[in-house]
């Protein structure tokens, strides 16, 4: 049997869902200095509250305050009080800058020189 609800017990369900959804997700979007909480994240893709601005281009993905994507994004859908967005592309962020050559596993990693 599938329950029929009133607009306006549907439309706080929704919202009781939402606010629930923030709280839980530490992950965040920053573009342009602003900083937007995700929803819910999957391979593909993320989504924001509707609220939110129709964000298109580059933004940064971070889990707290850990940079976790460099990421390419476009709007794909507004659905049951979400903006959802599809990754062109997500680059993962290193700590470290890429190398264009091997490191050997016996490399040193100092220079002694000599005080003479």
């Amino acid at each position: 049997m599938e329950a029929v609800f009133s607009k306006e017990i549907q439309a706080g369900l929704d919202q009781a869902r939402i606010d629930a959804l923030k709280k839980s997700s530490r992950l965040r979007v920053q573009v342009d200095g602003k900083i937007h909480p995700v929803l819910r994240m999957w391979k593909t893709g993320f989504a924001l509250e509707s609220a939110a601005p129709a964000l298109r281009g580059f933004v940064d993905l971070y889990d707290g305050s850990i940079h976790l994507f460099q990421c390419l994004i476009i709007t794909s859908d507004d659905d049951e009080g979400e903006r959802r967005y599809e990754f062109k592309r997500a680059t993962a962020v290193s700590e470290k800058p890429a190398v264009d050559f091997e490191v050997a596993d016996h490399a040193p990693v100092g220079l002694i020189e000599d005080a003479r």
